[in-house]
């Protein structure tokens, strides 16, 4: 039994058209950037599934890293980066990201964003993994919520530019090998057509596979999963990065505790009061993340206590409260004074590494699409994210993909068309009431426990069997809800997440192979594992852009989906 190609039955002849000249899909610092990269004399039409506001470039704390102080320079931060990634990242791409950073940071600044200042001058804190002080942040610990105030009250200016919230994006349209738009479903007005000379696909991570997460509700992987579905080619998908520090009150929601609380001098304890960083690591508490969560991981097992804690009573209370407002007035609500008490925290899936892959320019092996940020491994990264990475790669890539989008776009004219694509669904063979929210609530909570932050073998092919069977009679039908399609990219994303980590045989950057625990470079080196562009009936494969011939590939599944 194999998955649908599309989500949903459709016909283009009784559905309603919209024509754009760039469809961005996502509203997150990628997909904004890059609407305001496309020159004024081409139409660029954002849609985002939720409110403009939601998204989780509005929920980065710590800031956005560029180099900014004459002690520091592009050398250290590309060597930081390249350190991080655990000898995965693509020397290129960092260097082209960390030299374009300044004049984004300045570009920023002129759309309006406040960063904090210092006598004047941007102030520059230091996180986990960095060698200098080089991190900008804004409003103390809301840098995301700053930045994206000023950049979406730009793109409201723009007069090209056309913002539709609440609008899901169900599935990336293709016909003869080439993305050719998309269909949404936009709250109160029905489904959509929409056909585009060029996509940006710029919807961001899927941290909401698993229970604890530092992510919004959002962040469900639609993207990856469209895109896996239209032929496009993915990687990495074995990397899920885990914050360490994630507020953790037994029965309450998860709060980020931002990496520049370290950064700033605050010590990790275990239950006793005793610090376990130094014996972890030389780097102590400003180890990169990968490091710190297993540490904590270890910690959390040894102790047999569900949480570490983070200590500032050692740091003047006057700049913690200056430097923190919103940890402290979360905390606050639970009773916790960050300037004395312990904070309890523990580690939370933040960030993928892998997803769609992307060239230089975030093209992707789908002719027509294009795509930048978290639903990305544009190569950055490797594998372990850099602290304040993942905003300056929004911002350039999505600067990059537009310049490539508008160009091609450009070179088609306006000559767009609606095409006769059709979708029929049959229904299902046993036609029962599936409980979404509790399958959905099961897969996030298997994924904590058999694709977590330590991994092995036995676990993940118990995990491989579960998401196998519940994929059989879930990928074949046919919602009419959000979260139904919801539910359907998950597996998708966790189907492919599990699959990569069982290729992966060794432990690097954020993977963690208990039974494989050393880095293997005689057999990995600099390999990827590709997800295979899933093959649609009637239409060609695409080739591969990875072009490595030490690239491992994941094997179909027995059951294709």
């Amino acid at each position: 039994m194999s998955a649908n190609r599309y989500l949903v039955s459709f016909d283009a002849h009784q559905t309603f058209h919209r024509f754009t000249d760039i469809l961005v899909i996502g509203a997150g610092i990628a997909g904004l950037r890059a609407a305001l990269e496309v020159p004024s004399d081409q139409s660029v039409l954002v849609v985002t599934k939720d409110r403009i506001t939601e998204s989780n470039s509005s929920y980065a704390q710590g800031g956005i890293a560029g180099v900014r102080s004459p002690d520091d320079s592009f050398e250290n931060h590309i060597q930081d980066t390249l350190v991080a990634g655990d000898g995965l990242c693509d020397r290129a791409v960092a260097e082209q990201v960390i030299h374009g950073a300044p004049s984004q940071i300045e570009k920023l600044v002129a759309w309006g964003t406040k960063f904090d200042r210092e006598e004047g001058e941007l102030a520059l804190t230091r996180e986990g993994g960095h060698s200098h002080r080089r991190i900008v942040h804004a409003l103390g610990d809301s840098t995301g919520f700053e930045v994206m105030r000023a950049i979406i009250a730009t793109a409201r200016n723009a007069p090209n530019v056309s913002l539709w919230d609440d609008t899901f994006t169900i599935d990336l349209l293709t016909h003869e090998g080439r993305c050719v738009g998309a269909i949404v479903a936009r709250t109160g007005m029905g489904r959509f057509h929409i056909w585009a000379n060029q996509v940006i696909l710029a919807s961001g991570g899927c941290g909401m596979v698993y229970r604890e997460t530092t992510n919004p509700p959002v962040a469900t992987g639609d993207g990856m999963a469209a895109a896996y579905r239209a032929g496009a080619e993915l990687r990495d998908m074995e990397f899920m990065q885990f914050h360490p520090t994630v507020l953790y009150v037994a029965g309450s929601a998860r709060y980020l505790i931002s990496e520049a609380v370290r950064g700033e001098g605050a010590y990790l304890r275990d239950v006793n009061g005793e610090r376990f960083m130094p014996a972890a690591d030389p780097r102590c508490e400003l180890a990169p993340r990968d490091v710190v969560a297993r540490a904590i991981f270890r910690t959390m097992e040894r102790t047999q206590h569900p949480n570490v804690y983070l200590d500032l009573s050692h740091l003047d209370p006057a700049m913690v409260l200056r430097r923190f407002p919103g940890i402290n007035r979360v905390c606050r609500g639970f009773a916790l004074d960050i300037t004395k008490d312990q904070i309890p925290v523990r580690p939370g899936a933040h960030y993928m590494l892998g997803g769609v892959t992307v060239d230089s320019q975030g093209c992707t092996s789908l002719p027509g699409l294009w795509a930048a940020g978290e639903v990305t491994s544009s190569g950055l990264h490797g594998a372990n994210r850099l602290a304040s990475n993942s905003l300056i790669e929004g911002l350039v890539y999505g600067t990059l993909c537009a310049q490539g989008a508008a160009e091609a776009s450009r070179k088609m004219g306006r000559n767009l068309t609606a095409l006769p694509l059709q979708n029929i669904i049959p229904p299902p063979e046993i036609d029962d009431r599936l409980d979404i929210a509790d399958m959905t609530a099961a897969l996030r909570s298997l994924m904590v426990r058999k694709m977590g932050i330590v991994r092995e073998r036995p676990r993940l092919l118990e995990a491989q069997h579960d998401v196998e069977f519940w994929c059989r009679y879930v990928l074949t039908r046919d919602f009419d809800t959000r979260a139904g399609w919801e539910l359907q990219n998950l597996l998708t994303v966790a189907r492919l997440m599990i699959d990569a980590a069982l290729q992966r045989e060794e432990s690097r950057g954020t993977h963690f192979r208990s039974d494989f625990p050393t880095r293997d470079d005689a057999h990995w080196g600099m390999a990827h594992v590709i997800a295979p562009p899933r093959l649609t009936e009637g239409e060609p494969a695409v080739p591969s852009t990875s072009g490595s011939s030490a690239t491992a590939v994941v094997k179909p599944p027995q059951e294709e989906f």
